[in-house]
């Protein structure tokens, strides 16, 4: 019913009030608050498996992005061959959208698993029928709407609680979701709130759904489909997991930065970090002892040493062999992987207890905000950072980090950086040499052969002139001081090749490492 013309004492016709939203309005318009938020949700959920399980998160999130909103478009237009029924179609919506979203990260993780070649399909697949779906929802409840508010206060409310349910998820999901629920049970969860907004949307407009009893069926089966799903979310992971990693899963964690999972088979320990082998315990030795004995061995005086990343505590377990170090701290970003590596026997045993040295300090901080506020200086430092799969871990390896670096180090210390295999990825090591060059620092690349990973690279960076050490002070496993002319010698296949620098601008080796890796053979 149109409100009455009211007219002025001048004559003049007055604008009739538009229409208050009322109770049924305010809590239609709540509702939009939490399809909003559960909307955006599984597109984050998306993303952020598309980067776990394929690597290089911001190709993948720009593509499931893109293809989300292009899919939002494309339910928005169909909502205009929505001419009755609106209600009904609103709930049957919200339904379909509940079973999608909630068993969506389930089955993606499970397809990864078991069927990999079908991930992309499976991702895309639900990324466009889920986007159709919620680019129907906000329309059909503005047109429902439309006669308890004016255009301009419906078309600001709407937009204005939607936005809002966007930002409490996308500050929610990096802070609590993805690190404490994961993302199989926040997938479920939100399943749920969309089915009850569907049961709330029954309720309130229960005139209008007949069949009452039928449709009330439908929804307390969506529900009670989700909540097994949140209840079954660990049994789901660990079916997932147990088809991603050969050996029996120990440890399984989601942290805010990355998921960590410990497998065991025999004697044999491996560290994963989102899906990527970190090392093998039958093997790390090597990788350990070639990371850090080349360069402070050749530091007779080093007392102060730096590790950025290592978090494992293995690096440090091979620095504490030096009895002359006084002190060593530890930057990694994840208090999570610290607290593990500290506590738990198992790995305890691998790192000798490192990390609870008395010589050792441990922060937990992103490595190069550390860098560039902390004034001390080290004799030695280590960066052993994961590979550079994606950008946030590409920054740690440009000009700017180095420059940091430089900065940090002693008038006669050394740094040494893990930099990926010269053999199956070799433009992105040779990137990293000629980064390290860029940034003023001499650079003196070498590698190792460890079973677990094949060739792998390592640089000293250092002002002067660099000479491996004559002797080592500690029996090594590994190494010895004859077998340094192959170690810092490289045959044709793995000789330097021309490189870009890798800048913060433009992150140039996160593109080499991604198309080198896609055809590297896999163990």
């Amino acid at each position: 019913m149109l409100s009455p013309r009211r007219v002025a004492p001048d004559g003049e016709l007055v604008a009739p009030e538009p229409p208050r939203p009322g109770a049924l309005g305010r809590a239609l318009l709540a509702s939009v608050f939490v399809i909003a938020a559960c909307g955006l949700v599984y597109e984050l959920v998306a993303g952020a498996a598309a980067s776990y399980l394929l690597g290089d998160s911001v190709t993948q999130f720009s593509l499931v992005i893109g293809a989300y909103l292009a899919a939002m478009g494309a339910g928005s237009y169909l909502s205009r061959f929505v001419r009755k029924g609106l209600v009904a179609r609103f709930f049957e919506i919200e339904l379909a959208i509940a079973v999608l979203g909630g068993v969506s990260a389930a089955t993606m993780f499970l397809a990864f698993a078991h069927t990999p070649g079908s991930f992309k399909l499976v991702l895309f697949g639900f990324v466009v029928a889920i986007g159709v779906l919620v680019g129907l929802e906000i329309p059909l409840v503005m047109r429902i709407l439309r006669d308890r508010l004016g255009f301009r206060d419906l078309v600001a409310s709407v937009l204005s609680f939607d936005y809002l349910g966007a930002l409490a998820v996308s500050v929610a999901f990096p802070l609590l979701l993805a690190p404490q629920l994961g993302l199989i049970r926040t997938a479920f969860l939100f399943g749920l709130m969309n089915a009850l907004v569907a049961l709330w949307a029954l309720y309130l407009f229960r005139a209008q759904l007949a069949p009452l009893v039928l449709r009330a069926l439908q929804a307390g089966a969506v529900i009670a489909l989700l909540g097994a799903g949140l209840a079954g979310a660990d049994r789901l992971t660990t079916l997932a997991e147990e088809g991603l990693y050969a050996d029996q899963i120990v440890y399984a964690r989601s942290t805010r930065y990355q998921r960590i999972v410990v497998t065991k088979w025999r004697e044999d320990v491996r560290l994963f970090l989102n899906g990527n082998l970190q090392f093998s315990s039958r093997d790390e030795y090597r990788y350990h002892e070639a990371l850090v004995h080349p360069g402070l061995a050749a530091l007779p005086a080093a007392r102060r040493v730096l590790v950025l990343g290592g978090g494992d505590g293995l690096a440090l377990r091979e620095i504490l062999r030096y009895p002359r170090i006084e002190s060593v701290t530890l930057v990694d970003l994840d208090p999570e992987m610290t607290r593990l590596f500290a506590t738990a026997p198992l790995l305890r045993a691998l790192n000798h207890d490192a990390l609870l040295s008395p010589k050792v300090k441990v922060v937990n901080a992103d490595a190069f905000k550390w860098l560039e506020e902390t004034g001390e200086h080290f004799d030695f430092i280590v960066a052993d950072f994961p590979d550079p799969s994606n950008y946030s871990i590409g920054k740690l390896y440009t000009t700017a980090f180095y420059q940091l670096l430089e900065r940090r180090l002693a008038a006669r210390g050394l740094a040494v950086v893990q930099s990926t295999s010269p053999l199956y990825a070799r433009r992105s090591f040779w990137c990293v040499v000629t980064t390290i060059e860029a940034a003023g620092l001499r650079a003196t690349p070498y590698h190792a052969l460890v079973p677990s990973f094949g060739e792998w690279g390592f640089v000293v960076a250092s002002r002067g002139p660099y000479a491996p050490p004559a002797a080592y002070e500690q029996e090594l496993r590994f190494l010895a001081p004859e077998m340094h002319p192959a170690l810092f010698g490289f045959p044709k296949d793995m000789a330097r090749v021309p490189t870009a620098v890798n800048r913060l601008n433009n992150q140039v080796l996160v593109q080499y490492y991604e198309a080198e890796w896609k055809r590297a053979p896999v163990e």
